[in-house]
């Protein structure tokens, strides 16, 4: 189904959890709360995706996402947990956890229009306008989230002070 292998299988059911989970976290929080119960859930399908896309990668640049994603994941979390970087630990692991998002739908999204439906995908072609204008529309979402979430942090932690 979907010319998808048992490797491949266990890298999608493994990572589509991350999916909601960082919906509803972003939905709710405006960021990636490491240490919440959907943090976890969200850190371990994470992990579970990003370890595997070394099964299944088929071009050279998804084994180089892999890396980057679960470099990140481990920043995000890991900032949290030391107490040196004071107020900037915050801003290092928002960046770090929503690229992880970002690094998450970029594939995702490319791999939906390329599979489904199945036998007949919407996009054939990796120039398809469509698939370009969904990775776009990605990196705007991206773009406007982070500053979003930089500026909403700035103005907490000023207020954090008073």
């Amino acid at each position: 189904m979907f010319g998808i292998s048992p490797p491949g299988w266990v890298h999608t059911l493994g990572s589509l959890p991350a999916v909601p989970l960082v919906i509803y976290m972003f939905a709710r929080h405006g960021r990636i709360v490491p240490r919440s119960r959907p943090g976890t859930f969200y850190f371990f399908s994470m992990l579970i995706g990003a370890a595997t896309v070394f099964l299944v990668a088929h071009q050279p640049v998804s084994n180089a996402v892999g890396a980057i994603t679960l470099i990140l994941l481990l920043a995000g979390y890991g900032v949290g947990l030391t107490q040196r970087l004071g107020r900037a630990g915050i801003y290092i692991e928002t960046i770090c956890l929503t690229l992880t998002a970002f690094l998450l739908m970029v594939p995702t999204v490319s791999e939906i229009l390329r599979r489904v439906p199945d036998g007949h995908p919407l996009v054939t072609d990796l120039k398809s306008p469509l698939l370009l204008g969904a990775q776009a529309s990605l990196l705007v979402a991206f773009a406007v989230g982070i500053t979003a979430q930089v500026i909403y942090l700035r103005k907490v932690n000023t207020n954090i002070g008073r």
